[in-house]
């Protein structure tokens, strides 16, 4: 594959680690950080897709580079869909992963979803490229799994404490390595998505 310098739009450091472990391995691939001189974006989409698409095309507007960007949202079955495109802002617009995550388990108790079958949810993510030339190339990437009754690990961020994917003995994502949690995340599979289409377009 040709060489091909992103920039990674994210200013969340731990979506940007997680993007550089899994799209920093692709050959031809430079990832370079987000400048920090480069504002927040402010995220006004209805949908995961038009929030990525404006990180990304911000970032590639302001460096002249092609940039990366995702969005995620957790939806949730007993909630319909919520928070989905608010998941990082679920609690507030200062909300802490904390505050989120307590928010969640809350709006749950108090919608009567105690047991694992009415506590359903998935992780979605997109990831996104702008290119300099207006081009956009973007996939998706999602995992099924179930919001656990109280917060369980110490590792990850965001819902993680509280998202046991579907498949790994009732472990939440918090509960998990790096390299497991890679492995079967929305974003894991939607950024490895994005390295194919990378692969097969030649840019």
């Amino acid at each position: 594959m040709p060489e091909l310098t992103l920039v990674v739009a994210s200013a969340n450091p731990d979506k940007a680690a997680e993007i550089n472990a899994i799209l920093g391995v692709v050959p031809g691939l430079v990832l370079v950080a987000r400048p920090t001189d480069v504002p927040d974006v402010e995220e006004t989409g209805d949908t995961l897709e038009e929030n990525a698409r404006l990180k990304a095309r911000a970032l590639c507007e302001a460096t002249g580079l092609a940039a990366v960007a995702d969005d995620t949202g957790l939806e949730v079955d007993a909630l319909d869909g919520a928070p989905g495109v608010y998941s990082a802002r679920f609690a507030g617009e200062d909300a802490t992963y904390g505050d989120n995550v307590a928010k969640m388990l809350d709006e749950l108790q108090r919608a009567g979803a105690t047991d694992a079958a009415a506590r359903r949810a998935k992780f979605r993510s997109v990831a996104f490229i702008a290119y300099p030339d207006g081009s956009e190339l973007w996939v998706d990437g999602e995992v099924a799994g179930t919001i656990t009754v109280t917060a369980r690990g110490q590792a990850g961020f965001g819902y993680d404490p509280i998202f046991a994917p579907d498949g790994y003995d009732g472990r939440t994502f918090a509960e998990m390595s790096a390299e497991e949690k890679h492995a079967v995340s929305h974003r894991g599979r939607a950024f490895r998505n994005l390295a194919e289409r990378l692969g097969a377009s030649g840019r």
